[in-house]
């Protein structure tokens, strides 16, 4: 059987063996969709405000995907299955994924008038191989930091960008309503120096409060309050008009601050902040995506590259001692000289060395393509599998002649970075607006309109003689309640306060700072641009270069190959010696060394290529909400 029917064999049972799956176990796919969920439970329950939501507990278990691709103990492994597996278990990209949601906990948190913390906008490197812990080169990142500061935070964020002013401007209040309330009974005993006020040497209040407060603010820069108090208070001291006395009162209070923290943009800057940043973060969990499959594309070609060198120094080494079974047989009818037997000899030996260091290089890319493709090895069978790489460097495409400013121009469209640079600038031109605002005085209209009420018994000590009642309140506390709410004894009052901080030195500090942060970040967008444009022509003369690197290791694989063919019959004749065969033969196994290394690098580049112009996922047909799911649900029909 050929090398493409067996692939072909292969694939199809890897197809019927995904259809069975679908067909009788849907569950699975349901379990694992289920395991990335990270949303924050709602619930109409108004009590679930006061209760903590949990996140599930991790899942390290791999997914279905792996143990189908598994036969006769083997790992067999194509380039789509890895990216798949990838972004399935990789866990680079769990690690991200956790980003999502801690983004949308900001939104909630900034609703209410609270500060923005930040979200990471950076990437998560911690998987071996491919360019990342010091094994070849290739996906580029900014490691897992890159996080946005929260408002007033002192730091540097991603790329030596200040963001110290980030959110800057006046104080926001809670827009979450506040109830307050108060409910107790104090017992008080005070000393007097004299009967002449009290008469009593003791004075003895027994005092009771029922209390309740509702306050709340409003991104207008507008705050609401209202007070309603109650107390019931008795007392020992005969001197005293009303025992036990009542009251009542209520008190409706509004602010509206008119110049510093007045209107929506200073008030509602944070959760526009807090907005962007969960754009940023989807960007960014996006470049991380990009960056994790580049790398298991590196990771995948080193391991085929790794694979067939094992194969070229494994016929190289068969040749070889094939030659000196040969020599021997020859050396013993004396038709050649010992000296050729032992040149054969050192020649296998020397062979036998470079197979050694191709099977060792062979065993740690699979380990590194494993170990990227999957969220635990703690199975031994699975970190001893061996794997089989089913897409093999048997053809190079030439370079599409795309024009290079096409390929820039889509760069500059699609490029994550650009995409995140511009959210950031817009989060600092709204901190830009607000610094400005917090320049000005504070300066809020006030007003406010309240009544209150009283009632109780009169002490007997002052009643009038011949009348049943002289008291001029209620008695009951429904009589308090009443005239509290009946404008009986109003309490209003209309003003305004004023607060000019003299000099104004740190809101004109953070002022003029936020704006050379925003200048800063304007430069650091050019820089990128550039430097994006650089690595598409890079990128582009890479894959130009190597593929030329390709055409001419596979002219000297063919001369090679038709050298050994003439030495190989000149031997066969008699003319020639076992020595220059060999040679011959070790010179076809280095030129077929070299084009596994020159197509390697080709492939490699086209990665590259595709990294730089932001065309991963496109040419790998992913889409990023399966990513965000960590499972692939059925192709639209």
């Amino acid at each position: 059987m050929s090398h493409r029917t067996r692939l072909a064999t292969s694939t199809t049972r890897r197809f019927l063996a995904w259809v069975l799956v679908l067909c009788s176990t849907p569950q699975i796919l349901a379990q694992e969709n289920a395991a990335v969920s990270f949303e924050m439970p709602k619930s109409h329950n108004p009590l679930n405000s006061y209760e903590p939501s949990t996140v599930p507990e991790l899942r390290l278990s791999n997914s279905p995907l792996l143990n189908q691709l598994i036969r006769d103990g083997k790992l067999y492994l194509s380039l789509k299955d890895a990216i798949q597996l990838a972004l399935e278990n990789n866990l680079d990209i769990a690690i991200a994924r956790y980003n999502l949601p801690i983004a949308d906990t900001d939104i909630l948190r900034t609703q209410a008038g609270g500060v923005f913390r930040g979200v990471n906008a950076g990437i998560v490197q911690g998987t071996p191989g491919g360019g990342v812990g010091g094994f070849g080169t290739g996906a580029p990142g900014a490691g897992a930091g890159g996080t946005t500061g929260g408002a007033g935070g002192a730091g540097a964020g991603a790329s030596g960008l200040v963001q110290s002013t980030l959110g800057a401007g006046a104080p926001v209040e809670s827009y979450d309503p506040a109830i307050i309330a108060t409910l107790g009974e104090e017992h008080q005993t005070t000393p007097l120096a004299s009967l002449t006020v009290y008469g009593v040497p003791l004075l003895q209040l027994n005092t009771g409060q029922a209390n309740l407060g509702y306050s709340q603010a409003f991104s207008t820069g507008t705050s609401f309050s209202f007070v309603f108090n109650n107390s019931r208070q008795t007392t020992n001291s005969p001197f005293i008009n009303l025992s036990p006395a009542l009251g009542s009162m209520f008190r409706v209070a509004i602010q509206q601050q008119l110049l510093s923290g007045f209107g929506f943009g200073p008030n509602l800057r944070y959760l526009r902040i807090a907005k962007n940043n969960q754009k940023i973060s989807d960007i960014a969990f996006k470049n991380q995506v990009i960056a994790t499959v580049t790398q298991v594309a590196n990771i995948y070609w080193d391991l085929v590259n790794a694979y067939e060198q094992s194969e070229v120094n494994e016929k190289s080494v068969a040749f070889a001692q094939h030659s000196l079974d040969n020599a021997k047989k020859q050396l013993q009818l004396q038709s050649i000289p010992a000296m050729d037997v032992m040149r054969a000899e050192a020649e296998v030996s020397r062979r036998d060395q470079d197979l050694t260091v191709a099977r060792t290089s062979l065993q740690l890319q699979e380990l590194l393509i494993k170990n990227a493709l999957t969220k635990t090895m703690d199975d031994p069978v699975l970190e001893a599998m061996p794997v089989v790489p089913t897409d093999r460097l048997d053809s190079v495409e030439p370079p599409a002649a795309q024009p290079i400013q096409d390929l820039i121009a889509q760069a500059l469209h699609d490029r994550p970075e650009l995409a995140q640079s511009d959210i950031d600038l817009v989060n600092r031109q709204i901190s830009r607006q607000a610094a400005k605002n917090a320049l000005l005085p504070s300066l809020s209209l006030v007003g406010f309109y309240g009544s209150s009420g009283l009632a109780g018994p009169l002490n007997p000590v002052f009643k009038v003689p011949g009348e049943t009642n002289s008291s001029t309140v209620p008695v009951a506390y429904s009589g308090a309640l009443d005239n509290a709410f009946s404008n009986t004894a109003p309490d209003y009052y209309v003003g305004v306060n004023l607060n000019i901080p003299i000099r104004n030195r740190v809101a004109k500090a953070d002022q003029y700072r936020s704006e050379l942060e925003y200048r800063q970040a304007e430069l650091r967008r050019a820089e990128l641009r550039n430097q994006i444009r650089i690595e598409v022509r890079n990128a582009e003369y890479a894959l130009e270069q190597t593929a030329a690197r390709v055409d001419a290791a596979r002219k000297s694989r063919d001369l090679a190959q038709r050298t050994f063919g003439i030495t190989q019959k000149e031997q066969d004749l008699g003319a020639g010696s076992t020595y220059q065969t060999m040679t011959a033969q070790r010179d076809l196994s280095l030129a077929e060394l070299d084009l596994v290394t020159a197509m390697t690098v080709y492939k490699k580049a086209k990665v590259e290529l595709d990294r730089a112009t932001a065309s991963t996922l496109e040419h790998n047909g992913i889409r990023i909400q399966d990513a965000v799911r960590g499972a692939f649900a059925d192709p639209a029909p």
